[in-house]
């Protein structure tokens, strides 16, 4: 359960914690995917998966990369919740090859730190922490996660915070979200079981990615 109370005490101090604690309530959905008004690549990759029913009767989830945003559905299409999110510095669809044990030592090159496109079966489990976090593709350590405390938490507070894109482009490639909506949308509803992670890409058009999840 969200303790908003916790969350505002780690905002405490912070113009950008304030800004992320204002934003917190906004976890679970009140409104429908296309209240949003989400991009148009956005809407049509949900409109296809809602139309084939690709997810299979999976909860799912989709990752705007342009827009720094991502948006969480129940199993039955229902949207559970929307985020800014952090993502990977580097510009690219690709995963790098050796880009997971180089996150298991500790430090991925800033060339490698991408975000990668593609649908991917998602599993739910823990890092090597002990952290919960959704495993997007276990193999490249590319995973859904919380906003971790420590020396950049400001500084990604105030990141997430922003309403500038660009400026949420600063992970390592993994797709970063505030504490209160990973615990309350993400780890409720993809934390449960299976899901589908979609993340759109960034250097082709939807138009092109679509019609490759069609042949695939």
């Amino acid at each position: 359960m969200w303790d908003r109370r916790r969350w505002l005490r780690l905002a405490a101090g912070s113009t950008a914690g304030a800004m992320l604690a204002a934003l917190a309530p906004a976890a679970l959905a009140t409104e429908t995917f296309q209240d949003l008004r989400p991009s148009e690549d956005a809407r049509s990759l949900v409109g296809w998966v809602q139309r084939t029913g690709d997810a299979h009767g999976r909860p799912y989830a989709v990752v705007d990369k342009r827009s720094a945003h991502l948006y969480v559905f129940h199993a039955d299409g229902r949207l559970a919740g929307h985020s800014p999110a952090l993502l990977g510095s580097a510009l690219g669809d690709h995963t790098v090859a050796g880009v997971g044990a180089h996150a298991q030592s500790g430090h991925v090159p800033p060339a490698e730190r991408t975000t990668p496109a593609g649908r991917f079966e998602a599993t739910p489990g823990e890092n090597r922490t002990g952290e919960h976090v959704i495993w997007v593709d276990y193999e490249s350590a590319f995973a859904i996660h919380r906003l971790r405390p420590g020396f950049a938490y400001q500084a990604r507070s105030g990141r997430l915070a922003t309403t500038q894109a660009a400026a949420r482009r600063v992970s390592w490639g993994c797709v970063v979200v505030p504490v209160p909506f990973y615990q309350q949308v993400v780890q409720r509803v993809l934390g449960a079981s299976r899901s589908v992670v979609y993340v759109l890409p960034e250097t082709r058009t939807v138009q092109g990615f679509v019609r490759a999840l069609e042949q695939r």
